[in-house]
């Protein structure tokens, strides 16, 4: 997702009830996991007031205060993962020193439901547009999981676009999808499948280097 979410568009709850209905179970579990805001308290309070309202389970993850004993255990026992907005570069160096990179990787090859809005969709690209590093938007590589780039908050924001056109035109990074604030962009087995919107207005763009 490229923005809205449980966290700016609390009473939408159709990217949220999108994301549960593609679980093969009645009662997903569902795990956040929001490193990228340094698990910030307002946030996975946030989660947890928007998915009770939800039919699933809705636990959280925590790496800065540990909730788990045997983190591949705790992360691979769930349904769906959904990975929270914030800071790209910090959670991509956490999850690495945890290991927690190779967990998610299995977890995609175990076919489990990977989401994630802002930092929680740009992982998953082989190259994403972030501003991380001080606040200048600039590229970074993800896991990998989704070939080419993503580009969220497309019309959020009012240097997303210019800086995402020019890093592609430039051959910085790769061609890929932009996402207005929201967007679902549904892959399934590396395919883009679909787009959602919760907006009326909000889309989905494929860019490339042809892109004025």
């Amino acid at each position: 997702m490229g923005g809205g979410g449980f966290l700016m568009e609390p009473d939408n709850l159709l990217l949220n009830q999108y994301i549960l209905s593609q679980a093969h179970t009645n009662v997903p579990k569902i795990c956040f996991i929001p490193t990228a805001s340094g698990d910030a308290d307002n946030y996975i309070e946030k989660f947890y007031e928007t998915f009770n309202k939800l039919t699933c389970e809705p636990p959280h993850l925590s790496l800065f205060s540990p909730n788990f004993i045997d983190l591949k255990a705790y992360v691979l026992q769930h349904d769906v993962l959904y990975v929270g907005r914030g800071n790209t570069s910090n959670m991509l160096l956490l999850w690495k020193e945890w290991e927690l990179d190779t967990i998610l990787k299995e977890a995609y090859e175990k076919e489990m439901i990977l989401a994630g809005i802002s930092a929680g969709s740009i992982c998953w690209f082989e190259e994403s547009v972030t501003d991380s590093m001080n606040n200048k938007l600039s590229k970074i590589d993800g896991l990998g999981f989704l070939t080419g780039s993503n580009c969220p908050h497309y019309d959020g924001e009012s240097n997303r676009r210019p800086s995402y056109h020019e890093l592609i035109k430039s051959g910085e990074i790769k061609a890929g999808y932009a996402v207005d604030d929201g967007i679902a962009l549904h892959f399934k087995d590396e395919e883009l499948s679909a787009s959602v919107s919760s907006r009326p207005t909000a889309k989905a763009y494929a860019v490339d280097q042809k892109v004025k």
